[in-house]
């Protein structure tokens, strides 16, 4: 007897878990019976996983969390028990602006620091001219690509809030918005990057791995009720999902996985670009400059897979900085609730303290500005950044 389950995901890279569970048949050994429903929103995924028309989805990490705390919508709580992807996002940016951070640059440009400093003076420069301000997509106002594209800019002096304009765009969508005029730039998971490239619209300014060294990005998230009343076939998800992370990670096996995720019906892109993906090998500019990184994406390697509430403390933090919540002690709780990472050890054997798994929460992001940062002391945390709309 088989359990039929209905999981929502959008076409990038970090669904790649999930795809091929069902694909090669990981799922279907442990008796599930997927049907994967490819979306184009954040907000369509959310809104079906909470209503129930989805069991499990392909979530951004931090409206896993926002719907958790009922920040944007309903309060819905919601259960994370297996991250889908650490990093794998990237800041494209159009050859005008290209030309422009790299006119302005003051030193190495593959350190963010000094991008960002020189992303202050264009816009300054602009400014000066009466030139309308530059436009940043990003999928979602609860996202990753949100938060990294603040701490970048506000670390250089840039006030996202005042000196820029952040718009919302679905995945899909950035590479059309940006070769149209729309956007400036944009941040997004793969391959819409690599896309963007190849057409020779954009070039790849940083990889998110150069901002944040772990970067909580998708998880797989599912209802907290239906987890309570499902808990064997949520373990069954994550062995399912915790074998496609394994099956992807190995080298001899990423040219077959880039064909199964390049297929119309999951991410509809050529298989190359997403092998690149896989491997950390991208081209960054249209002239064919690649650049590679162990960094890039981890989808099950270096204990990835497994939850750690100190990334959700993190994403929290964003949210308190950028004026979307207020810092409570009940909510940073919430937050750090929803990473479930003792799911994700019951689902697999792990025990307590075996070797792999993430770490303790010390500095458990890693970014490139700032101090290290701890759950312990979110609000001395923020108050370090200049800029922000959370003060003391």
């Amino acid at each position: 007897m088989t359990t039929p389950l209905h999981i929502g995901f959008i076409p990038l890279v970090d669904a790649s878990a999930l795809i091929i569970a069902v694909d090669k048949g990981f799922a279907a050994a442990e008796g599930l019976d997927v049907t994967l429903t490819r979306e184009v929103s954040w907000s369509n995924v959310r809104d079906k996983l909470n209503i129930g028309h989805f069991d499990a989805a392909h979530l951004l990490a931090p409206v896993a969390i926002a719907s958790s705390l009922g920040l944007g919508h309903v309060k819905l709580p919601i259960v994370a028990p297996f991250n889908l992807g650490l990093n794998g996002n990237a800041i494209t940016i159009s050859p005008a602006l290209h030309a422009a951070i790299m006119g302005e640059i003051d030193g190495d440009p593959r350190n963010p620091l000094v991008t960002a400093q020189a992303l202050s003076r264009v816009v300054a420069a602009r400014r000066k001219a009466g030139a309308e301000p530059l436009t940043f997509g990003m999928t979602f106002p609860f996202s990753t690509h949100n938060y990294q594209l603040r701490f970048w800019m506000a670390a250089g002096g840039v006030d996202p809030d005042e000196d820029v304009h952040l718009v919302v765009l679905p995945p899909p969508y950035m590479v059309d918005s940006l070769a149209n005029g729309h956007v400036d730039a944009f941040c997004v998971g793969a391959p819409w990057n690599s896309v963007a490239v190849d057409l020779g619209i954009g070039h790849i300014l940083h990889f998110v791995s150069d901002i944040l060294v772990r970067a909580a990005e998708k998880v797989l998230a599912v209802r907290q009720s239906w987890s309570d009343k499902n808990p064997e076939v949520l373990a069954a998800l994550i062995r399912a999902a915790s074998r496609a992370a394994q099956f992807i990670e190995q080298p001899d096996n990423r040219t077959e996985a880039a064909h199964i995720l390049a297929k119309p019906e999951y991410i509809g892109v050529d298989a190359e670009v997403i092998l690149r993906t896989l491997d950390g090998r991208l081209k960054i500019s249209p002239d064919g400059k690649i650049r590679e990184s162990s960094r890039y994406l981890l989808v099950g390697r270096e204990g990835a897979a497994r939850p750690d509430p100190a990334q959700a403390a993190w994403l929290y933090a964003q949210m308190v900085r950028w004026g979307q919540t207020a810092m409570r002690p009940d909510a940073l709780k919430t937050a750090m609730g929803v990473f479930r990472p003792d799911l994700y050890d019951a689902a697999l054997g792990h025990s307590l303290g075996q070797p792999g798994k993430s770490g303790n929460g010390a500095d458990a992001v890693g970014a490139f500005a700032g101090p290290a940062f701890t759950p312990d002391d979110i609000a001395g945390h923020l108050a370090a950044f200049e800029i922000g709309r959370w003060k003391p």
